[in-house]
């Protein structure tokens, strides 16, 4: 019988299937545009993260925190995340909401949804992920879509821990504005791997999912990795459409994947409109411990080439960045960017931590 593998050799095997990519193939791709020299500069940088483990909240979380996404909501902030309770690692999760004041001082207020943990791959649900909730107008609804996965031990030539993701839509109990703390009911899957998957979608299946609004319709990043090949390895994004939250929610595959960061990877885009109107996305470089990525768009469609926020390494406490949680905008072209990374803990080993960036906006 195959053992569960450690917190040590997930990663391991992550940063092997990353450190191996290729450069995508930029001509299947949409192409990139001007994002009119607009760049995003660090002013504040801090030594240590804002959530981590033995703070209140943390009791029963093994592993840490990684992706989901920070809104500011009712003047304060309002973590959604997921939490590596438990082994399997990146397989016992819950997804939690939290809340700040000021984005420094965190208070755990509920679980959102847990997943089963079960590690022989007949469960689609034995691992949750990604919680990023979005408001319906007409539903009068908070919409939380969030990723599912079966997950196995892993063969050799091959990254079973979590494959086969489907996108799943809950929709919160409390009508209004103010329901974004839930509770929510799954309303069913959104987006899945199937006869309707582009060519460049892998075992992996559906990694992410983020509906913004774009014009009279929305659009949604979508993620997927070709982990069938554990040797090769290339996550990539690209675009899905619909009229509604609710979907039906259709790839747009003539011009997928889009082409962000073709030689590092992307993972987990994040998209923020500004008050001029342009979209902007941050999202997780793959090959790269210690920057942050990030593009920006005139419609939604066509995006930028990538531009990096490097973290300053004598200020960092990260060892491996991960996954960035969206900006907020604090006015006067500043913005607040949470994040989550990975540090190893005495005691505890290697542990995923939240921080927080200051920025600011720089025109042409």
């Amino acid at each position: 019988m195959m053992r569960s593998a450690t917190n040590s050799e997930m990663l391991a095997v992550f940063l092997t299937l990353a450190a191996n990519a290729v450069a995508l193939a930029a001509e299947h791709s949409s192409p990139a545009v001007d994002g009119g020299a607009r760049s995003l500069q660090i002013i504040e940088q801090f030594a240590a993260p804002v959530l981590s483990h033995g703070m209140p909240g943390t009791e029963g979380n093994r592993h840490g925190f990684e992706g989901g996404c920070v809104l500011k909501l009712d003047n304060a902030y309002h973590l959604f995340v997921s939490e590596m309770v438990d082994d399997p690692f990146w397989v016992k999760m819950k997804l939690a909401h939290w809340s700040s004041p000021d984005g420094r001082k965190w208070q755990r207020l509920s679980t959102l949804m847990e997943s089963s943990g079960n590690y022989d791959g007949t469960d689609p649900r034995a691992a949750v992920w990604a919680p990023m909730p979005v408001y319906s107008a007409p539903e009068e609804r908070w919409n939380l879509f969030y990723v599912a996965y079966r997950c196995a031990p892993d063969p050799p030539d091959r990254w079973l821990t979590n494959h086969e993701g489907r996108i799943w839509r809950a929709v919160s109990q409390t009508p209004g504005p103010g329901g974004y703390g839930g509770p929510y009911r799954d309303s069913g899957i959104v987006l899945e791997p199937g006869a309707a998957s582009d060519a460049w979608e892998g075992l992996q299946g559906t990694d992410s999912f983020f509906p913004f609004r774009a014009g009279d319709r929305w659009l949604a990043f979508y993620g997927s990795a070709n982990t069938q090949e554990k040797q090769i390895g290339k996550w990539q994004v690209g675009l899905a459409e619909a009229t509604s939250l609710a979907g039906t929610w259709k790839r747009l595959s003539a011009t997928n994947p889009v082409a962000l960061d073709p030689q590092l990877g992307v993972e987990n885009p994040v998209v923020t409109r500004l008050q001029d109107g342009t979209y902007m996305a941050v999202f997780d470089v793959i090959l790269r411990g210690d920057r942050l990525g990030y593009t920006t768009s005139p419609d939604g469609l066509h995006w930028s080439p990538a531009q990096h926020l490097v973290l300053d390494s004598a200020q960092s406490w990260v060892s491996d960045l991960r996954t960035p949680l969206g900006l907020i905008d604090e006015g006067g072209d500043h913005f607040t960017l949470h994040y989550t990374g990975y540090s190893d803990l005495p005691g505890v080993g290697k542990y995923g931590s939240l921080g927080v960036l200051r920025l600011k906006l720089v025109r042409p």
